[in-house]
């Protein structure tokens, strides 16, 4: 049993799987006993090689989770991220009780809504009405209750055209909403959310951001794994980081994602622009690289508030002239935000044409961001409409510095250069 006040317990948790061993497997006893006749030297080596998966080095078993623990208390918003493989969704199916944890214990209090993926839990040849009461029904709500609540689930997910329609001939995103406006609302004590909620638009996203708050100031409690860091930060009270099945941080939302991000970004004071996947589609390549370099013009990707930072950025335009060509730059930062762009048509800058290799420069002057991981957008354009665009092309990291001699930093997105003074009032 949980003590009061708290809704989840994880202890020593683990759950491995063997890599192959389903084709292994037969169906049923009369399929065992044909194979066994059909290929009895390959399956007697199988059998030894069984034998032997205990005492040997597990070289075909991936642990999804290894040893971890927690607790989440009542009315909390745990977020929990990661890279993909991490262990994010075999934890969210292990508390569902889809899948059996191989050791360790977890323990949830109260009735359980999840959404892990597209359509868990509903039925593909029932309608959207049949499935809010057959979910209704698996929560151990009684008819009236849901009842209650249908019009409510209906209107939130916008399926009225269809709710008498078969799910199965509904979009990804259609099902999303119906999936999310049944967890959400058929009054779970703890809910869970996976990433599927990105398969939605964007005004869904928010309004199920929104309903998740919701239900954290009702007492509920409610775990959300997700990609999306600006939607942990604003939701969530704490965030736990896993890596490779274990966790590496918890704590609070902005220390955790710093980490995180931190550690996965490339590092790199350059990019080769050649073939970037960030390149939007239909452009031509005239962006071919970008670096990032200290006043010294040494390459560097890691810089302290207050630094200069130089970018190069390499063009090319294959010959083709470009009449008044225009370069930019869009920094935004670990929650895409943008915060700020340098481009050339601010400063006045203007280039009659190009068209040979060329190089931009562009310095940033004192910059004094305030700590944290950076991505930088680059777009080429000229008399046309934009020429080049690639997405996060590189990216750079803003460590700390005592800036201000206080040995404090202030907060927001930058930090300026001021200063306070107190005098005597004096009467005019």
């Amino acid at each position: 049993m949980l003590p009061e006040g708290l809704s989840i317990r994880v202890e020593n948790l683990s759950k491995k799987y063997r890599i192959g061993i389903k084709d292994e497997i037969p169906d049923n006893f009369l399929a065992s006993v044909g194979k066994l006749l059909k290929e009895p030297i390959k399956n007697l080596k199988r059998l030894k090689g069984l034998t032997r998966f205990s005492d040997r080095e597990e070289k075909d078993v991936i642990w999804a989770l290894k040893d971890i623990s927690f607790e989440v208390k009542q009315g909390e918003v745990l977020g929990i991220i990661g890279p993909n493989g991490a262990g994010k969704s075999t934890l969210l199916k292990i508390l569902s009780r889809i899948t059996e944890p191989t050791s360790g214990s977890a323990i949830v209090r109260g009735r359980v809504g999840s959404l892990l993926e597209v359509g868990t839990g509903m039925h593909p040849e029932l309608t959207g009405r049949e499935n809010i009461y057959l979910s209704g029904t698996i929560l151990g709500m009684k008819k009236a209750e849901i009842d209650r609540k249908f019009e409510e689930i209906v209107e939130f997910a916008e399926l009225s055209k269809f709710i008498d329609t078969p799910i199965k001939r509904y979009s990804s995103g259609m099902r999303v909403r119906l999936g999310f406006a049944i967890a959400a609302h058929l009054e779970p004590e703890v809910l869970l959310v996976d990433e599927v909620l990105a398969v939605g638009d964007v005004a869904f996203q928010r309004k199920s951001i929104g309903r998740m708050g919701k239900i954290a100031r009702e007492g509920r409690t409610v775990l959300f794994v997700s990609h999306n860091m600006a939607a942990i930060e604003s939701l969530c009270n704490r965030v736990i980081y896993l890596r490779e099945g274990k966790i590496v941080k918890e704590g609070k939302p902005d220390e955790v994602i710093t980490a995180y991000l931190k550690e996965y970004a490339d590092g790199l004071p350059y990019s080769s622009l050649e073939r970037h996947p960030g390149r939007r589609r239909g452009m031509e390549p005239v962006l071919k690289g970008i670096r990032l370099l200290n006043k010294e013009g040494k390459p560097q990707s890691v810089f302290r508030v207050g630094e200069s930072i130089l970018f190069e950025i390499d063009l090319d335009p294959r010959g083709e002239r470009y009449g008044k060509p225009r370069v930019s730059l869009s920094i935004r930062n670990s929650l895409g935000i943008q915060v700020s762009k340098l481009a050339t048509w601010i400063e006045g800058i203007k280039w009659e044409k190009i068209d040979s290799r060329a190089r931009a420069k562009c310095l940033w002057k004192d910059c004094r961001l305030v700590p944290g991981l950076y991505y930088v957008n680059v777009s080429f354009s000229s008399d046309i409409p934009i020429v080049d665009y690639v997405e996060n092309a590189i990216s750079f990291y803003i460590e700390e510095a005592d800036i201000y001699g206080s040995g404090k930093l202030g907060t927001g997105i930058f930090l300026p250069d001021f200063h306070w003074e107190i005098k005597p009032y004096e009467e005019n």
